[in-house]
């Protein structure tokens, strides 16, 4: 099937959910994933490439200021069909502000991915509720990047179904086999706390500075691009190590060099429904995790013992102080593979695409 995906992320940001999910459909269908515009463009223009390791079609339309951007966009994705002759596809959603330069589309079906509750986040458009809730009434299936998620949403869709983060285990498996050290990071000092992903205003920042600050011998590693905050706000100290963006190919050579892997989420809105990726791979990559007690990070992993949970710094200075001591981790690793035995993003993509058909041999039916 022909996948028109509307993303409020860019595919070349930090790989996640969006790309794994949309590399897979692109190996059995054609996967067109539209950006946000830029406004940067004398004229009008849709700027199409191929992205570097998956089937897909990136476009990113170039829109001038002054005109109504919702126009530009509505004909620039109209000329694009035509010129194609795209005439069946999926529209699927990862934002609901696309919906006022799609209004003209008629998809085979609406699918709405709703990874996280975007109207928690940091500058989120004011109108982004009421533009979800009109996306809710239109799919004819959604879906949610975690289980919390699901429960705040579930009465708002009769075909609605959790997809929490899962997991690419082969990628993320490399990390438990000793690795060569990344330049930037072979001289900073063991212990080493570690966390990657997009450092933006979920981390907890004085939480991070508490925790160097109680144990100055320790090193915490952060590694991602500074979004939505400023950067002079980020915690200073001769022992918390900034090492900036990486590519999603590079990230178990550092995790093979931690002691622990962290994510000291702050608990605010824009944390309450999310379900980080990085856990199942911190845990595929056979490393002790401890996180702050994000719901779904409770419920799915820290219940059963495999995640330890702390809130305040001295917590998780107690929590690792316990894990560098544990010498014998087998039963623990055991306990892990046997969670993660079946999670994985093919699954996830094979269980989407069954809940996807159906929908539209439901709307067949209706519709003949």
């Amino acid at each position: 099937m022909n996948i028109l995906c509307f993303s409020h992320l860019r595919w070349n940001f930090v790989y996640q959910r969006p790309q794994h999910l949309m590399s897979r459909f692109a190996k059995t269908g054609t996967v067109y994933f539209i950006e946000e515009p830029v406004f940067d463009a004398p004229w009008t223009f849709l700027n199409a490439s191929k992205a570097a390791n998956a089937d897909v079609t990136i476009l990113v339309p170039h829109v001038q200021a002054g005109i109504d951007v919702n126009d530009q966009l509505r004909s620039m994705l109209e000329d694009f069909l035509k010129a194609t002759n795209v005439n069946e596809y999926v529209a699927w959603y990862y934002s609901p502000m696309a919906l006022p330069f799609t209004d003209t589309l008629s998809p085979s079906i609406i699918v709405y991915d709703c990874m996280d509750e975007l109207a928690g986040f940091k500058f989120a458009p004011p109108d982004i509720k009421e533009r979800e809730a009109q996306l809710f009434k239109m799919a004819d299936v959604v879906f949610t990047g975690g289980y919390t998620l699901f429960e705040a949403k579930k009465n708002c869709h009769d075909y609605i179904f959790p997809f929490p983060s899962s997991i690419d285990k082969d990628h993320f498996l490399q990390a438990r086999a000793k690795q060569t050290e990344p330049e930037d990071q072979q001289n900073i000092p063991h212990p080493r706390l570690g966390f990657y992903g997009v450092l933006d205003e979920r981390l907890d920042l004085q939480l991070i500075a508490e925790i160097a600050r109680l144990r100055p011998e320790w090193h915490i590693v952060l590694i991602g691009p500074v979004i939505k905050i400023d950067a002079d706000t980020l915690p200073q100290a001769q022992n918390i190590h900034y090492l900036g963006g990486k590519e999603y190919t590079e990230l178990p050579l550092y995790l093979s060099g931690w002691d622990i892997a962290i994510m000291p989420f702050a608990l605010n809105e824009s944390t309450k429904y999310i379900s980080p990726t990085k856990t199942p791979e911190y845990l595929s990559g056979g490393k002790p995790v401890i996180s702050t007690p994000i719901s779904d990070v409770v419920n799915d992993y820290g219940s059963s013992g495999l995640v330890s949970i702390a809130e305040t710094a001295e917590q998780f200075v107690i929590k690792a102080e316990l894990l560098l001591a544990s010498t014998n981790t087998e039963e623990w690793l055991s306990d892990v593979d046997q969670h993660m035995l079946h999670m994985s993003w093919d699954n996830t993509w094979q269980h989407m695409s069954s809940h996807m058909e159906n929908a539209i041999a439901k709307k067949q039916v209706f519709n003949p």
